[in-house]
């Protein structure tokens, strides 16, 4: 005899643990282009965070509601941890208490300054730092340092147009 009650309870523990274990993909200054490329037909936002970021921690959650809402409309948020590998779990939870959903990267590389030069020449480095590509897959523009929520809002909101 099936119990839906009971099924869909174990469907929801199945899906609690592919969350739980979502991974995060690795990214250098090789891979970092394909990454973006892949999501080309949409518009997409790349931030680069750190747990250690406080401006980071309070601009995610902001990050990830915005995605939910506007993902019908072609919006990708994608997240690229510059944690220490020791700090991943840490990151993990966060992304996930946060809302987050996507593909997570985390920086992957042995030369930090050609990582950085890679992702965009005038990039210092420093965190938070966001991209916007258009949906052919241009850089469209920047967002380097604490930016307000609004302009980052209205900025995606001019490219789903």
């Amino acid at each position: 005899m099936h119990h839906p009650a009971r099924q869909a309870g174990l469907l929801i523990l199945a899906l609690a643990g592919v969350l739980a274990a979502q991974p995060f993909h690795p990214v250098d200054e090789k891979s970092f282009a394909g990454a973006v490329a892949a999501h080309k037909g949409t518009v997409v936002l790349v931030n680069f965070w750190a747990t250690w970021c406080g401006p980071c921690r309070v601009e995610i959650p902001l990050l990830a509601r915005l995605e939910a809402r506007l993902k019908p409309r072609g919006f990708v948020l994608l997240t690229v941890s510059a944690d220490e590998p020791e700090d991943l779990a840490e990151a993990r939870k966060f992304l996930k208490e946060s809302g987050v959903g996507g593909a997570w990267y985390r920086k992957d590389s042995r030369d930090d300054d050609a990582f950085i030069r890679a992702v965009h020449p005038k990039w210092s480095g420093a965190l938070p730092a966001l991209l916007l590509y258009d949906r052919q897959g241009r850089l469209a523009q920047t967002f380097f340092g604490e930016t307000g929520f609004s302009v980052i809002e209205a900025a995606v909101e001019r490219h789903l147009r």
